[in-house]
């Protein structure tokens, strides 16, 4: 789960992260009222309007304006990013629309540095991130200049040492700004380690982290991802959700009790098992490299989804205008094939079945499944084993291609 900017630094700043005075609007008006007090609070006309959106970029694609004529110019540039369809390198060609705003204080930097946090499942540990090139994409500086990457593994059972934290600051050169500033960094890591564990983070980045020419340590950004699995102890974070920036059908399936996940292919899945779904959208995409067929989702209805559930996960991959072919593949051990059999049948007469489907069912009740399709009128091609299924549904894409190109 992702949260906004603002929303980061409210969190940064119940942990004692220091963070620069900022306000959200949702309205021109407020982004005006909110320059307005800070400038009054700071006594500093120079304020930056932030477009909201979870993505990252947004600078690069102009969603990040520095207001240096007060209160005035900053209501001109948020009514430029107000509303705006922002497109960054994370968003997509589409872009996403900012309908949130962050106004906040203009500060004096002496220097932009890059620090995240983030669970490395290799090693089973935090890993602490940390880069003097602030402000650029770390994912950049990781392919051309992995050098310039500091990291360190924090040990759960101690967690994060000074000596980590101090060895992080001499590599970004922290030294010649004076101990002083040394001593912040080190405090502002403890901090956002505390975070990490305590609010059951998978992500956090600042970037950039600045040192402020008075010496002073401040996260100027804030990016954090939550671990959907630990939401059953955060009743809080259906508050900062926005589902204006989830995929309304990801929203869906997760209501429904369903394992979603939207691709950009066009081979719908409904798979039983992530493992199995896994494993289907590889051969998918094995089958159908040369042919442009990738898997158009992740789906997996788990091993004791209802009737009910198998009709709503069918009817999300048949919502997708992208998707132009349907793939089920079903091992039925706790899952029965009858109750997919049925789940099918009752979506595909439901919303209408208007692109191919081919259908592999082994396992628990196959013989009554195949039955259930067969006799259900639809056209339903059936597959022997995985491969077979996706040759098949590679084979029934282009044949559409085709169709279409005529």
């Amino acid at each position: 789960m992702k949260i906004h900017e603002y929303q980061g630094k409210q969190l940064f700043a119940k942990y004692g992260v220091p963070v620069p005075k900022g306000i959200a609007a949702f309205t021109v008006d407020e982004a005006e009222a909110a320059a307005k007090k800070l400038i009054a609070e700071t006594g500093s006309q120079v304020v930056v309007v932030k477009a909201q959106i979870h993505a990252g970029g947004r600078g690069k694609g102009g969603g990040v304006k520095v207001a240096k004529g007060g209160a005035a110019e900053a209501r001109q540039l948020a009514e430029k990013i107000l509303g705006m369809d922002l497109v960054t390198h994370q968003t997509g060609p589409g872009g996403q629309k900012v309908r949130r705003l962050y106004i906040e204080q203009g500060l004096d930097m002496a220097c932009e540095m890059y620090l995240g946090a983030v669970v490395d499942r290799d090693r089973r540990r935090v890993a602490f991130m940390a880069s003097t090139e602030g402000g650029v994409e770390i994912e950049k500086v990781a392919a051309e200049t992995p050098d310039k990457i500091l990291t360190v593994h924090v040990d759960p059972t101690v967690g994060l040492s000074s000596f980590q934290a101090r060895e992080l600051a001499f590599g970004l050169g922290l030294m010649k700004y004076g101990k002083d500033t040394v001593a912040k960094f080190v405090r502002l890591c403890a901090q956002l380690y505390d975070l990490f564990v305590k609010e059951d983070c998978s992500l956090l980045e600042i970037n950039p982290l600045v040192v402020l020419k008075n010496g002073d340590v401040m996260a100027l950004d804030a990016k954090i991802n939550f671990d959907d699995n630990a939401d059953f102890r955060h009743k809080v974070w259906s508050e900062l959700r926005d589902d204006d920036e989830e995929d309304p059908v990801e929203l869906q399936a997760k209501e429904a009790g369903l394992n979603y996940v939207s691709l950009d292919g066009n081979v719908g899945c409904l798979v039983n098992g992530a493992g199995l779904a896994m494993a289907t959208m590889d051969i998918i995409k094995h089958a159908g490299e040369k042919h442009g067929v990738a898997p158009a989702n992740f789906l997996d209805v788990g091993g004791g989804a209802t009737q009910e559930q198998v009709t709503k996960a069918f009817a999300m991959i048949l919502k997708s205008p992208k998707v132009k072919a349907i793939f089920v593949n079903i091992f039925g051990g706790i899952m029965k094939c009858d109750v997919i059999a049925n789940g099918v049948v009752a979506a595909a007469k439901e919303l209408g079945l208007e692109v191919p489907l081919v259908v592999r069912l082994e396992g628990t009740n196959v013989e009554l499944g195949r039955k259930i399709l067969t006799e259900s009128g639809l056209a339903i091609e059936p597959a022997s084993t995985m491969a077979d299924g996706a040759a098949k549904i590679v084979k029934a894409v282009s044949q559409q291609s085709k169709g279409g190109a005529a």
